[in-house]
C-alpha cells in the first residue's frame, strides 16, 4: 500500500511585470470627503467673521472658491469609480472609514448647498435637495450592510451620525431659501436619530473603552449638536439654538480634556474626523456669541487645514485608499 502523497503546495500565477495600471479614479478613497466637509465648514465660518468683522469678505469668498474646485475634483472621481463598476459603492459601504466618507460626501454637497445660496440660490436648493435624496438612499443602503454584518453592525460607533443625523446639514440652508417645513421636518428626523446615537454611545463607552486606532471619531458627536444649534437658529428658536449650543460646548471640553487620550494612536486618516465637528462649533458660536466664536474659528483656521492637508496628501498614489481599505472599480 503506497504512502499518502503530501499535499501539493497551491499555485500561483507570477506577478505581472511591468504591474497592471490600476485606471483613473478607479481607487477613489471615500475617505477623502471628511475633511473636505471640514474645509466648507471653516469656509462658511470665515464668511460669517468676516460679516461680523465688516472686512475680509473677497479673502473668505477666495477660500470658497479653492473649496468649491477642490470639491468638484473630489465628487467627479467618486462618480466616476462608481460609474466604472456601481457595485464598488456596496464594498466601499462595508469599511467603517469608507462608510463615513460616502455619508460625509452627501453632507459636503449640502453644505456646498449653502455656499452657493448667496450667488444662485436655484441652484443651491437643487444642489441641497438631491444631495438630501442621495443621503437617505445611502442611510437605508447602510442599514441593509449593518444587517449582513450580523452582531458586528449592530455595535454603535460615531459614524453612524454621519449616516443617520447627517441629513441636519440640509436644515439651515434650507430655511434660509424658504423650505422651512422642510426644514423642520429634517431637523426632527435628525434630533431624534442624534438623541438614540448619543444614548447608545454613552452606554457603550460605559461598558468598553473604545480601541485607540478609532477613538478620533469620538470627535464627531459634537458635530450634531452644534448643527442643531444652528438649524433652530435659522428656524427661528432662539431658546433651543443657545440649548444645544451649550451641549455642544460641553461636548468640545470634554474631547479637549481627553485629546491626549483619543489621539494616542497616532495619525491616521480617521483624523478627517476631527475637522467638522470644529467647523460646525465655530459656525454655531459666531452665530450667538461672535467674540467667543472668532476665537472658535481662529482655532480651527489652524487645526482644519494641516489635519485635511495631512489626509489628502496620501490620496494621489494610492496610500489613502490602501489605508481606508477603499474598494477598487
Amino acid at each position: 500500500m503506497s504512502a499518502p502523497s503530501e499535499p501539493r503546495p497551491p499555485r500561483f500565477p507570477p506577478p505581472q511585470f511591468p504591474p497592471p495600471k490600476v485606471a483613473l479614479f478607479a481607487t477613489t478613497p471615500p475617505a477623502i470627503f471628511p475633511p473636505i466637509l471640514g474645509l466648507i465648514g471653516l469656509g462658511l465660518a470665515l464668511r460669517q467673521a468676516s460679516a461680523v468683522l465688516g472686512f475680509g469678505a473677497g479673502l473668505a469668498e477666495l477660500a470658497l472658491g479653492l473649496v468649491v474646485g477642490l470639491w468638484g475634483l473630489a465628487v467627479v472621481a467618486l462618480l466616476v469609480k462608481v460609474w466604472r463598476r456601481a457595485a464598488v459603492l456596496a464594498e466601499d459601504l462595508r469599511p467603517l472609514p469608507g462608510r463615513a466618507g460616502l455619508a460625509a460626501a452627501s453632507m459636503s454637497a449640502m453644505a456646498m448647498g449653502a455656499v452657493l445660496a448667496p450667488y444662485a440660490p436655484g441652484l443651491a436648493l437643487a444642489l441641497i435637495l438631491v444631495a438630501l435624496g442621495a443621503h437617505l438612499v445611502l442611510a437605508g443602503l447602510v442599514l441593509g450592510v449593518m444587517r449582513g454584518q450580523g452582531a458586528e453592525g449592530r455595535v454603535p460607533n460615531p459614524t453612524w451620525h454621519l449616516s443617520f443625523t447627517g441629513i441636519i446639514v440640509a436644515a439651515a440652508p434650507l430655511a434660509s431659501l424658504g423650505w422651512t417645513g422642510l426644514a423642520w421636518g429634517v431637523t426632527a428626523l435628525a434630533l431624534a436619530c442624534a438623541v438614540a446615537i448619543w444614548a447608545l454611545s454613552a452606554r457603550q463607552l460605559w461598558q468598553e473603552v473604545p480601541p485607540a486606532p478609532l477613538r478620533p471619531l469620538l470627535a464627531i458627536h459634537l458635530a450634531p449638536a452644534a448643527l442643531m444649534s444652528l438649524s433652530f437658529g435659522a428656524l427661528g428658536e432662539a431658546w433651543t439654538q443657545r440649548l444645544f449650543l451649550a451641549l455642544a460646548v460641553v461636548l468640545a471640553l470634554a474631547l479637549v480634556a481627553a485629546g491626549r487620550w483619543m489621539l494616542a494612536a497616532g495619525f491616521s486618516a480617521l483624523w478627517g474626523a476631527l475637522t467638522f465637528p470644529i467647523a460646525a462649533l465655530a459656525l454655531a458660536t459666531l452665530a450667538i456669541e461672535p467674540g467667543a466664536g472668532m476665537g472658535v474659528t481662529a482655532l480651527a483656521l489652524g487645526v482644519i487645514p494641516t489635519i485635511a492637508w495631512s489626509v489628502l496628501k496620501l490620496w494621489p498614489g494610492g496610500k489613502l485608499a490602501a489605508r481606508s481599505h477603499a474598494a477598487q472599480a
